[in-house]
């Protein structure tokens, strides 16, 4: 089958399998082999139990009902199936027996759990406001458990009604926590009464402002990875409900609770990759997980702390079943198989790390190792593999090993950016396990019979020295002067903030450092943004640079004149990403700025390098322009000023005069544009009053250097005709 979604054994340990597709019930042998003891033409056969009687129960989906499969004769013969309850809804997603036969029947998407009764007489149970009551279980007391969505609740509804509370929508439920994912997937009781809940999936986030929607319709997706997530989403109007597809995609992760016999909960485990589907308890009562979209079964160690067993050849895990004697059934989907894992413990097992990216072209060095219980006494093997591709299945180097020394080896991997690490954990001890029968990759010591642990590993390497970076130079326009964090230099009095052109910048994410010893580790580094504020005769200049070692930078400043070709000092030993100077140490001119950039504090000399980057071209104008010719022409009624305004370098932008001491009013060129070092400018005023009147004018560069000059005229008394 495609895939498996759930696992039972009857009271004579006999293993059962429901999936699809097409829903199909399988029966296992002690070898085995599989038997068919129920098909039908619906898409998956999702939930399954199995009474006191032996008597097997099937819910199908979608649009699917409860089929009754008798128990098996004598001979081990399956009665035929027939139709033991139709709830007349979409989703049955899970199945459970109490003790006195009542079939308790988990449904989507109204959110209804139906109490069936041995002769097959269905009721509605309990009504909820959630759309899918996804997971059920009885707790300690004989309380009905459910885990649902879209709200991922873990609640505990009562057996009885009370008194005129008839109505299934009245039956209490008390909520023993509301989880932080979507979708409670698999709810399990313990034999000390520890409920443990595992959810998975996003929560949908309402947008603010938007009218609540109060039905619902599921919609599945499966992923080309075999990855599957339940959604729900809004029923416009007269459209139909999607299609069942089997395995809901789910994004956002997944999240496994405890909730202890007093009602307190408490976060055991999380992932952002790994899916739950599905809890088991194994050995000496710990916790297991069967997860997607890796297929993978995790052994929860303690709080946060947990171990990968064996691999499956599936993407999905989803259901885990206790057999006879410690062994653990595992079923899987995307294929569907069915694995038995242990109890025997096999002569030997491995871990592979996750692939080690150091970012850079590395040389690798010693690897050593901590652990417990014969991690360090020759129990243990470890071997190293190097390569320049993300896959290490494609053209790596071969495992080179064993290494048996805790304290370190050398390890004989060539240089390359990407590692990985391996360690076979050794028990000649344990006999070899039974053919057909994967057992654990546990290895157990010879110390009190406790298993091997390596606790941390250590991989040292050195990055190949790669030099800096400069990726951007921005000189600021002038009479800007840069500083530090606000406060850390004091700024003279009537200065003000001025907005700096920043330079662009190209992210790189340090690679993280296993071990280097060649380096004291530093902490991180905070480089305050630069402040800019206004001061005439001040140039600055920002710059952004990177060095992919993360190594400290230091900065040399140069510049040259336009048509130069040698490069001349500026500033040495720069530590910040920015410099200002005053001007006036440049003669008027075009010039271009050289920032290099060396990684000298953190290599020897032999080993430094440097990178450098020119700006663009820039200017430097510290002459102020003139006024020339400048004068009154009077001749009643009209007045008329002339004057020049010239610059030796840049072009006049702006002129202003002042009529006796008044406001200052711009002034436009006689060809009303101004755009070149030397521009005429006429003021006309018409009927001035009569005597002696004072013109100001001032004009300005686009440097905003200025000149101003003034001229006194007379205005003479009109004469009657």
């Amino acid at each position: 089958m495609a895939y498996l979604w759930a696992l039972r054994l009857n009271s004579k340990g006999a293993l059962y399998a429901a999936g699809g597709s097409n829903a199909k019930v399988l029966r296992f042998d002690d070898k085995g082999t599989a038997t068919t003891v129920f098909e039908s033409q619906e898409m998956a056969a999702q939930a399954l139990a199995i009474d006191a009687r032996d008597n097997i129960y099937v819910g199908t989906s979608p649009d699917g009902k409860v089929y009754k499969i008798p128990a098996p004769d004598a001979k081990g013969q399956s009665g035929k199936a027939t139709v033991f309850f139709e709830p007349k809804t979409k989703y049955i997603w899970d199945l459970l027996v109490d003790a006195s036969g009542t079939v308790f029947v988990a449904t989507g998407d109204k959110g209804e759990v139906f109490a069936v009764s041995p002769d097959g007489k269905g009721v509605l149970f309990y009504k909820s406001l959630e759309t899918h009551i996804r997971s059920l279980a009885m707790d300690a007391k004989g309380s009905l458990l459910i885990g649902t969505e879209p709200n991922g609740l873990v609640a505990r509804v009562s057996m009885t009604n009370p008194a005129g509370a008839d109505k299934p929508e009245q039956r209490p439920a008390f909520v023993l926590y509301e989880t932080e994912k979507k979708e409670v997937t698999s709810l399990l009781v313990d034999p000390a009464g520890n409920i443990y809940a595992t959810s998975v999936g996003e929560k949908p986030r309402p947008s603010p402002g938007m009218p609540q929607v109060q039905q619902f319709v599921p919609q599945t997706t499966v992923t080309s990875t075999g990855q599957t997530v339940t959604t729900t989403v809004p029923m416009p109007a007269g459209q139909q409900a999607a299609p069942f597809m089997p395995f809901p995609s789910l994004t956002g992760g997944s999240e496994v609770y405890r909730i202890t016999p007093d009602g307190a909960p408490e976060s055991l485990w999380s992932s952002r990759e790994d899916l739950v589907y599905a809890l088991g308890l194994g050995t000496a009562g710990k916790l297991l997980l069967g997860t997607g979209n890796r297929g993978l079964v995790i052994q929860l160690e303690g709080k946060r702390t947990y171990a990968t067993l064996p691999k499956t050849a599936a993407a999905q895990v989803t259901s885990l079943a206790a057999g006879a004697g410690g062994k653990i059934f595992v079923a899987t989907a995307n294929p569907g198989k069915i694995f038995a894992l242990g109890p025997e413990l096999e002569p030997e097992g491995s871990f592979e790390s996750q692939v080690f990216d150091a970012k850079i072209f590395s040389q690798w060095g010693r690897l050593s190792w901590w652990g417990d219980n014969g991690a360090t006494d020759g129990h243990v093997e470890f071997y190293v593999r190097t390569g320049n591709t993300s896959n290490p299945e494609k053209n790596w180097s071969a495992w080179a090993g064993p290494y048996n020394d805790p304290k370190g080896s050398s390890v004989d991997s060539p240089a390359a950016r990407f590692a990985q690490w391996k360690v076979v954990f050794k028990n000649p001890a344990a006999p070899p396990a039974a053919a057909g029968k994967p057992a654990h990759t546990e290895a157990m010591s010879p110390v009190q019979g406790m298993p091997t642990s390596i606790s941390w590993v250590s991989l040292a390497y050195l990055p190949k020295n790669v030099a800096p970076t400069v990726d951007g130079i921005t000189v600021q326009i002038p009479g800007v002067r840069v500083q530090g964090f606000p406060g850390q230099q004091s700024a003279p009095g009537g200065q003000q903030p001025a907005q700096l052109r920043m330079p662009p910048t190209t992210s790189s994410v340090p690679g993280m450092i296993i071990s280097q010893p060649q380096q004291q580790a530093q902490p991180p580094r905070f480089d305050p943004p630069p402040q800019g504020l206004t001061q005439r005769g001040y140039q600055s200049v920002l710059w952004s640079a990177r060095d992919e070692n993360d190594d400290d930078l230091i900065y040399h400043l140069y510049y040259r004149g336009e048509g130069e070709t040698k490069w001349k000092l500026l500033k040495d030993r720069v530590e910040q990403k920015y410099f200002s100077w005053e001007s006036n140490i440049l003669p008027d001119g075009a010039y271009y700025l050289k920032v290099v950039a060396c990684d000298s504090p953190s290599n020897p000399p032999a080993d430094m390098l440097c990178n450098d980057r020119e700006s663009d071209r820039f200017e430097v104008d510290n002459t102020p322009p003139r006024v020339e010719g400048l004068r009154a022409e009077t001749a009643n009624p009209d007045t008329r000023i002339r004057f020049d305004a010239k610059d030796s370098f840049s072009a006049i932008v702006r002129a202003e005069y002042s009529l006796d001491a008044g406001e200052w009013k711009l002034a436009f060129p006689v060809n009303r544009l101004s755009d070149a070092p030397s521009e005429s400018y006429e003021i006309a005023f018409r009927d001035l009053g009569a005597g002696e009147h004072t013109m100001a004018v001032r004009v300005f560069d686009q440097y905003e250097n200025s000149a101003s000059a003034k001229v006194t005229f007379t205005v003479e008394v009109a004469k009657k005709k």
